[in-house]
């Protein structure tokens, strides 16, 4: 060690055999970096005796040294596998390292990612990365449609749509009964952990990243024009046996005119009013550094999006969204230290006052013209030209009605109708006191965690009348104008409270860490846990609270015990119930430590792990309607009481009257927690110092779920039938996660797999159904019943009676859904009864995927590096007439027609029909559910991918950088399905869309 006019050191770093150790980073108090040669020797520079420097690299102890710490060579620690600094865990509430974990756990570092995989949405980074998790917060498909939760920075709840991905430290994924015990009832379904970034000591760091994507729309609707809806729409009034609606002669004058102003072929889809290109910027810089008395860290983004329908110049429509993230983390004294976390979010999106892109679903496209030229008005006639000369005009044109729109005419609501705002703010901060405890007894620590989250929405929407005009035309001209409405500036910016949430929340929690006898170490820690939070019009506050007890050994760092136990209590349940014992263990076994694998070349890192336990909670407690479904509307407390509500008037004979009271739902004090009982059976293993495999087995019941037994009691006893602890779920499956990385001097590769097979079933029910096969217990729990389609009806099936009406021959089954036609859907009549009605339905497939998986590519070469993910899923249903779809697929009486009815059957075209017949009445029988309607869901999609370069070392020292690099990348690339075109298609909403982005990434 040599130092120069006291503030240049030159040191060798060696391990602990005294050998040296390159590639060291070493940071000063001032954010310098250099590393360390072949050699072990590094130079850098100090301002003083009391600057520290840090020393970090990956399997090596971090130290933290100052000048007069160094004498002669600096010895780095080697870290055990799995339990350097690099490789902690943070869960949220308490920190692991991998190698003590005993249950399903599964972490990623983002910011080791994000160089080469620039996705800022936090849902789609987990989508596809993350072992167990299905979709981008669904875990092994526990909970159905209830996900798991988030915990961000400790809080539970918080919403991960407000973050960006260069704000994270790291996602965890806690999957098994052990792993979440800690957040007791909130962790039902499974927890994602999310920790943001901190400041470093002596880690100054300023980076920028700023993307550019444009965005396309992958598909679109389809609806037909005027000639062939009108053409159609005739046809189906045949069909029923009506009069034509619209006269040949009608419908030849719009096939043959060229005027679209007065025979009008309205497409909201087209060019005119949907852009074919939507761009979008971000732009986020960080700030972090400090020093061992006091760190900080600063995030500021701006995102802009476009909008797909702009068609008014005045509102600038899109959306907006600023965020600043700021946290420092200081020492009081020498055993207190603590932390300030700050957070504010402001975003809005602004839009025209009309929808058009749900309007696209019902406006049928001869019904008006949006739009009506100047130079087709007769203005020879006073009264028209008085019309224009008050009229305000676009682009040379009048806003276009007809008597049945007048003054609200979708296009011009669009156009001339003001804007509405809506404005999205979130607020966050975070105080956290941790006391260093030592002076009472070694390895003794305790923390405070206090947190405090606003939420709120607002409308800020200017309210402008205007006239609409509907045309009266002769020969192609014209000639009166029937005026709607006003001209009137709205001069105030009303606004109107959407919703807010107000959460506050505390954790508190000591921890003992001891070792005995060098080779016995406990880990113990004691949390109280409180959260709350309200949201208007609602008027119960949600409370969680419990208490937790974990504690952990491990001998050797090879065998881990780890139990762990809650207390939670519920203000859902009844006095007497509102307390639960929720008790949770698991044991880790290290078998690459025994000594017939000690030293194998073959296996690095060999352990198996097993957990199990029950966990309370009430999260599944929530209101019902009497069949049995989730009721959003209500209250989901105090549904352990009666309820009672005012009916009918009872009048008496003396003239009074009273109001009878009916009795909504009946008592059941006995109502408890529902109950996850858990068991996980995996290992995990390193090969070859390249290869990371992860699997487990796991079974989870979710028992006691309420519901309302429908077996015990007289179908007139409905309104009196008490909630009961009955329902039960089973989930059954394995994850497999494979992760190999090899280098080849120049080149690297890097290819991961993560495959999850998770297999449900209604364990038990109370149900009673007219036939067994109705019943939905021990069927999969997303299965959809439904009739099974055997075609259409032919011309064969009917009989004309002497007055010319059609009669479905004797011995075919009578339908129960209206009277049927030659080319209505044919069902099969399950039960032999000759009768067609809802007891005919059978299981027909399943909503959910039970096999779903992900494939994700990573190559290097040099400067150059290609990331390409990928997902798919396969085993579910599609429904064609989920009601996403705005009844694209199920077309009767007035609704617009789009290219599925082309498919029609007719007696032309009844061996090749796609499509029921034509109807322009309800049709009651057709549009049911059955195995016509349901498609195949699989995929295989190329999610993203992303080229990038790395500029070289000369330009980044002349431009005064530390990295620098640019990427291209894409989304929604490439899909393969048997059924892509239905799969692509949004219905009244922003289409799916392909992207293509260009970034930009440095750090100073």
């Amino acid at each position: 060690m040599a130092q120069t006019d006291g503030t240049e050191v030159t040191a060798t770093v060696v391990d602990e055999q005294g050998s040296p150790i390159s590639n060291v980073n070493i940071f000063n108090a001032n954010g310098l970096k250099v590393s360390s040669d072949v050699n072990g020797q590094f130079n850098i520079i100090l301002e003083d005796d009391e600057e520290s420097i840090s020393l970090e690299k990956k399997g090596y102890e971090t130290l933290i040294l100052t000048l007069n710490d160094i004498n002669g060579n600096i010895t780095m620690k080697r870290s055990l596998f799995l339990a350097s600094e690099q490789d902690e865990l943070n869960l949220g509430v308490v920190t692991k390292n991998k190698r003590n974990i005993v249950g399903a756990i599964t972490s990623i570092n983002p910011k080791d990612r994000l160089t080469f995989d620039n996705t800022q949405r936090v849902r789609n980074y987990i989508n596809g990365l993350m072992l167990g998790v299905r979709g981008s917060g669904n875990i092994r498909g526990i909970g159905g449609t209830n996900d798991a939760v988030f915990v961000i920075d400790g809080v539970i709840g918080r919403d991960p749509d407000i973050l960006n991905m260069e704000e994270i430290e790291q996602i965890t994924v806690l999957r098994d009964a052990n792993s979440l015990a800690l957040y007791g009832s909130q962790g039902r379904n499974g927890v994602i952990v999310i920790n943001t970034k901190r400041g470093k000591a002596n880690k100054k760091e300023v980076k920028v990243n700023a993307l550019s994507t444009f965005s396309t729309p992958i598909s679109l609707p389809n609806y037909l024009g005027s000639v062939d809806y009108m053409s159609l729409f005739n046809e189906a009034r045949n069909n029923d046996g009506l009069s034509e609606f619209y006269p040949q002669s009608l419908i030849q004058e719009f096939n043959a005119s060229s005027n679209r102003f007065e025979y009008p072929d309205l497409d909201l889809y087209s060019k005119q009013f949907v852009q074919p290109l939507v761009v979008s910027t971000n732009v986020i810089t960080e700030f972090s550094g400090g020093n061992e008395n006091n760190q900080y860290y600063v995030n500021v983004g701006w995102n802009r999006n476009g909008s797909w329908v702009d068609i008014n110049d005045d509102i600038n429509a899109g959306t907006n969204r600023f965020n600043v993230r700021g946290n420092i983390d200081f020492r009081v004294n020498d055993w207190i230290t603590s932390s300030f976390d700050g957070i504010v979010v402001i975003s809005t999106e602004k839009s025209s006052r009309g929808n058009l892109l749900n309007a696209a679903t019902t406006l049928r496209p001869n019904i008006y013209s949006p739009f009506l030229p100047i130079d087709m008005l007769n203005t020879s006639d006073p009264v028209i030209a008085g019309q224009l000369d008050a009229a305000n005009t676009f682009n040379g044109m009048l806003l276009g009605s007809t008597q049945q729109f007048g003054a609200d005419a979708p296009v011009a609501l669009a156009i001339a109708g003001g804007y509405q705002n809506t404005i999205f703010r979130s607020t966050q901060f975070n105080n956290t006191i941790n006391f260093d405890l030592d002076r009472i007894t070694k390895g003794l620590t305790a923390k405070t965690y206090l947190s405090f989250d606003f939420y709120d929405s607002y409308n800020a929407t200017i309210s402008n009348q205007f006239k609409t005009y509907a045309p009266t035309w002769q020969d192609g001209s014209i000639t009166a104008l029937d005026v709607f409405g006003e001209d009137l500036k709205d001069q105030t910016e009303n606004l109107s409270t959407n919703d807010f949430i107000s959460r506050f929340g505390f954790y508190g929690l000591v921890n003992y860490d001891t070792t005995l006898a060098k080779n016995h170490s406990f880990n113990t820690t004691f949390l109280g846990f409180f959260n709350s939070q309200r949201q208007n019009d609602a008027k119960q506050t949600d409370i969680d609270s419990h208490l937790g007890l974990q504690t952990s050994y491990d001998y050797k760092k090879k065998l881990f015990v780890d139990f762990t136990a809650t207390y939670t209590n519920s203000i859902k349940l009844p006095e007497g119930n509102r307390g639960a014992l929720s008790p949770t263990g698991g044991i880790g076994y290290v078998l690459s430590e025994d000594a017939f694998l000690k030293n194998n070349k073959f296996i690095n890192y060999l352990k198996i792990k097993a957990s199990g336990g029950i966990i309370k909670s009430d999260r599944g407690i929530t209101a019902l309607n009497s069949g049995g479904s989730v009721n959003n509307d209500a209250s989901a407390y105090y549904l352990y009481d009666s309820n009672y509500s005012n009916g009918n008037n009872i009048n008496w004979g003396d003239g009074n009257s009273n109001n009878r009271q009916n009795i909504t739902q009946g008592e059941n004090l006995d109502l408890t927690f529902e109950e996850r009982i858990d068991f996980n059976l995996g290992f995990e293993t390193y090969l070859m110092n390249s290869l990371w495999i992860e699997a487990n087995y796991f079974r989870t019941e979710l028992d006691k779920q309420i519901t309302f037994l429908q077996d015990q009691y007289p179908s007139f006893y409905d309104t009196f039938r008490p909630y009961d602890n009955y329902d039960k779920n089973l989930y059954t499956g394995f994850e497999l996660g494979i992760n190999y990385n090899k280098t080849y001097e120049d080149f690297s590769i890097s290819v991961g797999a993560n495959i999850l097979y998770s297999q449900t079933e209604r364990a038990r029910r109370s149900e009673v159904f007219a036939e067994d096969y109705l019943q939905t217990q021990g069927k999969e729990i997303s299965t959809i019943f439904g009739l099974m389609d055997q075609g259409f009806y032919s011309e064969a099936d009917f009989t004309t009676d002497i007055n010319g009406v059609r009669v479905l021959n004797s011995g075919l089954p009578v339908p129960q859904f209206g009277t049927v036609q030659p080319g209505d859907i044919k069902y099969e009549d399950k039960n032999g009864d000759n009768i067609i009605d809802n007891d005919d339905r059978v299981a027909i497939g399943q909503s959910s995927s039970p096999w779903t998986y992900a494939l994700n590519l990573n190559l290097a070469y040099k400067r150059f590096n290609l990331f390409v993910l990928a997902s798919g899923q396969s085993g579910s249903m599609g429904n064609k007439l989920n009601d996403s779809f705005n009844e694209y697929y199920s077309v009767d009486g007035n609704d617009k027609y789009s290219e599925v009815v082309l498919g029609r059957w007719t007696p032309e075209t009844a061996n090749t029909a796609t499509f029921p017949r034509l109807s322009s009445v309800t049709n009651q029988n057709n549009f049911r559910n059955s195995t016509f309607w349901l498609y195949k869901n699989n995929f295989f999609n190329i999610s993203r991918a992303q080229l990038t370069y790395q500029f070289t070392d000369a330009l980044i020292d002349n431009l005064g950088l530390e990295d620098f690099s640019m990427n291209l990348s894409g989304t929604n690339l490439f899909e393969i399905s048997e059924n892509r075109n239905i799969r692509q298609l949004r219905i009244g909403s922003d289409p799916l869309t392909r992207s293509f982005t260009l970034g930009l990434r440095a750090s100073f």
